[in-house]
């Protein structure tokens, strides 16, 4: 009895340890193998150290990635510098620091990678060698970046090298950003530089035609134009909200009204709950003055815009259409290429870049128009976006 007692008892406690070590078994597998594991740790610190580079070189960028990159190259000390400081300095041996810029001066003259003696009386201090690596962006050098150890390696040089490209092309990165902003920014001043000499003339014309007929009727439509123009030309920031950019274009609609009288009618069907949604600044008044000057302007009977806004989940969907002259496809794809010319203008190219600067290529416009046949632009504006922050407003109304 004492035997089968044994014997049964010995079951459970084998299928019991073989469903243990087949459990642990597949929950290794899922870990992945030692070099899956350590192409996946390099590849995450390396993205973790990527944002504050992004930003450009500065203190504190340098010191917020210097403390992602250092455990790439797993030395006692790192050190970024730009072309003049020690900008930042991670792990042991700060004491080394303010000698950092000696290290790396040949470097920075020659943009060849240096192993450099570090003299230090200090026994119990691990820096004794610094790899230096340079920071080249366009045939330029912006700085260094040294590793810290306690051994001459020429391993250790070649990896800082390695290090020091990467950082090199996500400062490029930033420069390409920068360049692109400074880009956008000069269209939308070139937009106000449009909007100014033909909107402005025309509206203060059609304003001053009021003035004897109907005193109150220029009253108002005077405080539509300066409504417009102070939104149009303020200077608070890139985004603005759909309501404030909603509003703008019906105070510009009300002006062009002014101007055409019954030959333009004009639909507005916004959604409530899109209204917050926040969107690049002169974002749609573009295309409505597009759907005017280009779609309406061009025939003398009457002409009808229509402007939805819709709730699309996510996202927040804006259509923008007219029944006026329309467009050859090819043609349009040229303006949208840039190859317009200017008397075509530059809105709906701006726009389309701006669009996909901040939201990706997928978020372009969406245009459709034939040689007669009207034009209808959809624009697609994400509710959330990262860094996409609504501007504050302009001042209140006198």
């Amino acid at each position: 009895m004492v035997q089968l007692l044994t014997l049964l008892a010995g079951v459970p406690l084998g299928a019991g340890a073989h469903w243990a070590l087949a459990r642990r078994s597949r929950r290794e597998r899922h870990r992945g193998t030692d070099v899956e594991l350590a192409t996946f740790r390099t590849l995450h610190t390396a993205s973790l150290a990527a944002p504050p580079l992004r930003a450009g070189l500065t203190e504190d960028t340098a010191r917020k990635a210097v403390r992602r990159l250092r455990p790439l190259l797993g030395t006692p000390a790192m050190c970024l510098t730009d072309e003049h400081t020690a900008l930042a300095w991670d792990g042991a041996g700060e004491h080394h620091r303010p000698e950092a810029m000696s290290k790396a001066a040949q470097v920075l003259a020659s943009g060849r990678p240096q192993l450099v003696e570090v003299d230090c009386p200090d026994p119990s201090c691990p820096v004794r060698w610094a790899a230096v690596a340079a920071l080249e962006v366009d045939g330029r050098v912006l700085g260094t970046l040294a590793a810290y150890g306690p051994e001459d390696s020429p391993v250790l040089v070649r990896a800082t090298g390695e290090v020091a490209r990467w950082v090199a092309v996500q400062l490029e990165l930033a420069e390409l950003d920068r360049s692109r902003r400074d880009l956008i920014e000069a269209e939308i001043r070139t937009l106000r530089a449009q909007i100014s000499p033909h909107f402005i003339f025309n509206s203060l014309a059609a304003i001053a035609s009021f003035v004897r007929t109907d005193p109150d009727r220029a009253r108002e439509l005077l405080l539509e134009f300066a409504e417009f123009t102070r939104y149009s030309f303020r200077q608070h920031g890139d985004f603005t909200s759909l309501a404030d950019e909603l509003r703008s274009i019906d105070q510009y609609l009300n002006l062009v009204r002014a101007r055409f009288g019954d030959r333009l009618e004009v639909a507005l069907r916004v959604a409530p709950e899109v209204l917050p949604v926040a969107l690049p600044f002169l974002c749609l008044q573009p295309l409505v003055e597009n759907a005017v000057k280009h779609g309406i302007e061009g025939r003398p009977e009457r002409g009808r815009i229509t402007i939805a806004a819709d709730d699309a989940g996510a996202e927040a969907r804006v259509v923008i259409e007219d029944d006026g002259v329309g467009m050859d496809p090819d043609r349009l794809r040229a303006i949208l290429r840039g190859e317009g010319g200017p008397s075509h203008g530059i809105g709906l190219g701006n726009v389309d870049e701006r669009l996909r600067h901040v939201y990706g290529d997928g978020y372009g416009l969406v245009i459709e128009t034939g040689v007669d046949a009207g034009m209808k632009i959809t624009v697609r504006i994400p509710k959330y976006q990262p860094g996409v922050r609504i501007s504050p407003p302009p001042g209140p109304r006198a």
